[in-house]
C-alpha cells in the first residue's frame, strides 16, 4: 500500500497583538528618534505594581528567538516571549490628552487591574 501526503501551505499565523493605527504611528515616531543600534521597540510584561504585572514599551538592540515580532509601516515592534502568554488577543493604541499621553492595552486576559491603573493581574 502506497501512501501519499499531501502538504498543506503553512497558515499565517495572526500577530499575538493588534495595533491601532494611532499605535503604529507612535512606534514609527519613536524609531526616528531611536538611538542608532535599536532595531526596534520591545513590550514586555515586567512583575511590578499593586497586581503584579505592567506594561513596559522599550528600546530593542537585539532580537531575541523567543520574541514575537511585528512589522509596521515605521518600525518593528517585539514582543517578549515571556510576556506573549499574557498578551494574546490584546489590543495596543496609543492615546494623547491635555493631561497625559502614553499606551493603552485591551487585554482579554487581564483580570483586574490596580486602582492607580498601571498594572494587572491575570
Amino acid at each position: 500500500m502506497v501512501t501519499i501526503t499531501q502538504s498543506r501551505p503553512a497558515r499565517q499565523r495572526p500577530p499575538a497583538v493588534a495595533l491601532t493605527a494611532n499605535a503604529e504611528a507612535r512606534i514609527a515616531a519613536l524609531m526616528a528618534a531611536a538611538p542608532t543600534d535599536a532595531i526596534g521597540v520591545k513590550l514586555s510584561t515586567p512583575r511590578r505594581g499593586c497586581s503584579g504585572l505592567a506594561y513596559s514599551v522599550d528600546y530593542v538592540t537585539a532580537a531575541s528567538a523567543a520574541d514575537e515580532r511585528i512589522d509596521t509601516p515605521g518600525g518593528t515592534l517585539f514582543i517578549d516571549g515571556g510576556s506573549v502568554l499574557y498578551l494574546i488577543g490584546s489590543t495596543m493604541d496609543w492615546a494623547e490628552d491635555d493631561f497625559q499621553a502614553g499606551f493603552t492595552f485591551v487585554n482579554p486576559n487581564a483580570k483586574g487591574m490596580c486602582g492607580c491603573g498601571e498594572s494587572f493581574t491575570v
